[in-house]
């Protein structure tokens, strides 16, 4: 028996998030005395190596293209794996892959799934107990999966990633998709992230910004604020709306849902869309010339003021922190 975890790599490297999710899996193994069975695709030495030091005991190593261009080709993977490995559970990001991916494979295998978990399970009997949030993070709620195999996905930075000298077993892994056909052909891949920026979804570091910035124009004091703190830009919706950023930096309800280690959130009033995909911040600071604003009651430290004045002083006392420790 085995617990099962697909690993992506993006960009050169293996996704912060995969290794959260081989780390977890570790636990479980050690719950239900199983071993980690990691499956991922076109991974060089060193990425394998890497799965390996955060806790799996076997890797299956797939070569095949197939999988970069449709969540129906890595269902279908991962179901091979599944039953070639006797996995019973199996474990995913809560991201944009997890989420195409695990509903569909819960229905082929007839799996439990509990979407989006911020815990570690507890056994009762055969059965899992798995915490997450409900109600946009205001409230927690705890499930049980009582089926024979079982789909938890992670909220990505839930859990702290730890590696060790663990070294896995690497074994070549072929998957027949010659029965599974796609509708979805893609013509272009743009990226989202800038040059050596972190994803939104597993940054640690987040700086942010709303309408109080006034217009794209004055984005600049934000760019050198993230640039200072090697941290990611992020945006309410209203901004992204108005196309003064990207889509992708949108967070909140209807963007991404992130949990960074700090978020600082500048000229932004805090509307409850908006705390819903930042409330699992570990630190929240705010900035703004409105001491009403809603914000400041989720915030673990305040300022009001000018962000014009405030943002450029910061970044520049950042600057001198972090020269006065080379």
């Amino acid at each position: 028996m085995s617990v099962l975890v697909f690993v992506e790599i993006n960009k050169g490297r293996v996704k912060k998030a995969s290794l959260e999710c081989v780390n977890y899996a570790s636990k479980i193994a050690q719950l239900t005395n199983s071993t980690v069975v990691a499956l991922v695709n076109n991974a060089d030495a060193t990425q394998l190596e890497e799965i390996g030091k955060a806790g799996a005991n076997k890797i299956l190593s797939v070569k095949n293209d197939k999988l970069n261009s449709d969540s129906i080709y890595v269902t279908a993977a991962i179901e091979q794996a599944a039953k070639t490995e006797n996995s019973k559970v199996i474990v995913f990001a809560f991201d944009i892959t997890g989420k195409a991916v695990a509903p569909r494979l819960s229905a082929k295998l007839k799996a439990g799934m509990v979407a989006g978990a911020t815990d570690y399970p507890t056994l009762n009997g055969t059965n899992f107990e798995v915490k997450k949030n409900v109600f946009s993070g205001k409230a927690s709620a705890i499930y049980s999966i009582n089926t024979d195999v079982k789909i938890i996905s992670l909220l990505p930075n839930s859990f702290p990633l730890t590696l060790s000298a663990n070294a896995a077993t690497v074994v070549d892994f072929n998957v027949d998709l010659s029965s599974v056909s796609s509708k979805i052909t893609i013509k272009e891949t743009k990226s989202n992230a800038s040059d050596g920026m972190v994803p939104l979804t597993e940054a640690e570091l987040v700086v942010s910004a709303g309408r109080g910035l006034k217009g794209p124009e004055n984005w600049g004091i934000i760019e050198d604020l993230a640039k200072s703190l090697n941290a990611t830009t992020a945006c309410s919706r209203p901004v992204s709306d108005m196309h003064w950023r990207p889509h992708h930096e949108h967070v909140g309800q209807t963007g991404f849902a992130i949990r960074p280690n700090l978020y600082i959130a500048i000229g932004i009033s805090g509307a409850i869309q908006h705390l819903a995909g930042v409330n699992g911040s570990k630190t929240i600071v705010v900035i703004n010339n409105d001491k009403e604003a809603p914000f400041f009651k989720s915030a673990d430290y305040g300022i009001v003021g000018d962000a014009f004045s405030i943002v450029p002083k910061l970044t520049e006392a950042i600057k001198k922190f972090k020269a006065s420790q080379n």
